[in-house]
């Protein structure tokens, strides 16, 4: 998740900005000749190959705040759970299908202020999956020491609450990796803060105690994915930045636990409104590359699309180098997930719209990028409702070897927004031909 962001130097930018987008949009134009952009509006058909079936997932929602969704198997037992982060009840809950097939709604933690992320791990290496959840502490922009970053124990009643770290800025996200090579589980944090904030590694001392290191100082970082990005055998961190600059870092691990800075990508667009930062080999080559997708907007105080928002692609060409190209325009994209929607065995994409010009009912909120398998993207609809969806995750929630889809919407308290709905997930069907 990610909150309104202070610009610097924002009336002096604006003009080189400009100029800067002028020669974009004539790429865009040039890469993306079936885009129809109308200041910065984007419409896409639906795909004559893939067919999508909408359902709601738990309570509607009139005012929802989902930070987070994701599709794991928590119990191992080779049947997918959607795990939700849920900043209006403070909470995280799990929905589990039942033998029916509908999906039951379980409270794993509340009294979470604001739950930016959660991510299973079994961080106490007793043999279960565990939840470590990323605290931002308040969704309003602020610089306080609101954030944390909290166990949650996976015990035969339920799930006991423990703090790993406290009194720092809000934390929007966590990822477990073992970074030092002593064979237990440490963590990698995103402190996000506002005008401050930090990227840092917990060293696991044992018995639920962690030791705090800086790696990065920078204000508005979003995600940190952990990778062996280098393929040198161990576990490096990415992260983006968001906040004063656009950048993507990568964090280079020595094996243990020290680490090297790269920046591996930035702009000169201050506006381009990073969302987040995924990892997934989109080529499939054996490395891991970076999706970006661009398109927070909040900042504006209004909801119009811009033409360079969309998502790109940093595809890993070995030894830190990460080239960039745009791979789908699509106005107000927040988030990104990959998954291989059409079952060809290749990755396709999804985005999904946070802001939008949400008075036209035609616009699309969540789009999927076909990749025809040389990492070509062709953009197709997926639905137009609900709006205002801000996080977005791929799986098989049917077993039926196709992934599907999962999203989550969080509305505004200026928007007068009516389509929106906690959690949504469509159901991918192939169509005979």
């Amino acid at each position: 998740m990610q909150s309104s962001r202070a610009k610097i130097g924002f009336a002096i930018g604006l003009a080189v900005i400009a100029i800067l987008m002028g020669r974009r949009v004539l790429q865009l134009f040039e890469m993306h000749p079936q885009v129809v952009i109308s200041s910065g509006i984007t419409d896409f058909p639906p795909s004559p190959a893939v067919n999508f079936k909408q359902e709601r997932i738990g309570p509607k929602g009139d005012q929802p705040r989902i930070t987070n969704v994701q599709i794991v198997d928590l119990d191992a037992d080779q049947r997918n759970e959607i795990l939700v982060c849920d900043g209006a009840q403070n909470a995280v809950f799990l929905y589990r299908q039942n033998a029916a097939g509908t999906w039951e709604e379980m409270l794993v933690a509340n009294g979470l202020r604001v739950p930016a992320h959660a991510t299973p791990a079994d961080v106490d290496a007793d043999g279960d999956q565990d939840i470590v959840v990323a605290v931002l502490g308040d969704s309003l922009p602020s610089d306080e020491l609101v954030g944390q970053v909290v166990l949650l124990e996976k015990t035969e009643s339920g799930f006991q609450k423990h703090i790993l770290l406290d009194d720092v800025r809000r934390v929007a996200d966590v990822q477990a990796g073992d970074f030092d090579g002593d064979g237990d589980v440490d963590l990698a944090v995103a402190v996000f803060g506002y005008a401050r904030g930090e990227v840092l590694w917990l060293e696991n001392r044992g018995q639920h105690q962690f030791r705090d290191h800086l790696l990065l100082s920078r204000p508005g970082v979003i995600h940190v994915p952990v990778a062996d990005y280098d393929l040198d055998g161990d576990l490096d961190i990415a992260t983006v930045v968001s906040q004063d600059e656009e950048e993507v870092w990568g964090l280079e691990n020595d094996g243990q636990g020290a680490f090297q800075a790269r920046r591996l990508f930035f702009t000169h667009n201050f506006d381009a409104g990073s969302g987040g930062l995924v990892k997934c080999d989109l080529d499939q080559d054996g490395d891991e590359d970076f999706l970006l997708p661009w398109g927070d907007n909040l900042e504006y105080g209004h909801s119009w699309p811009q033409p360079y928002h969309g998502c790109l692609w940093l595809r890993n060409d070995g030894d830190w180098q990460f080239n960039v190209e745009r791979i789908g325009t699509f106005g107000g994209a927040y988030a990104a997930a990959p998954g291989d929607l059409d079952a060809d065995g290749d990755l396709d994409v999804v985005l999904v719209s946070m802001s939008n010009d949400w008075s036209d009912p035609t616009h699309e909120s969540i789009v999927w990028l076909e990749n025809d398998g040389q990492q070509s993207f062709q953009t197709w609809e997926i639905d137009t409702s609900p709006v205002e969806l801000i996080t977005v995750a791929c799986g098989d929630l049917d077993a039926d070897g196709r992934d599907d889809v999962v999203a989550g919407s969080l509305h505004l308290p200026a928007s007068s927004v009516k389509r929106v709905q906690r959690v949504t997930s469509w159901l991918t069907k192939g169509i005979s031909p």
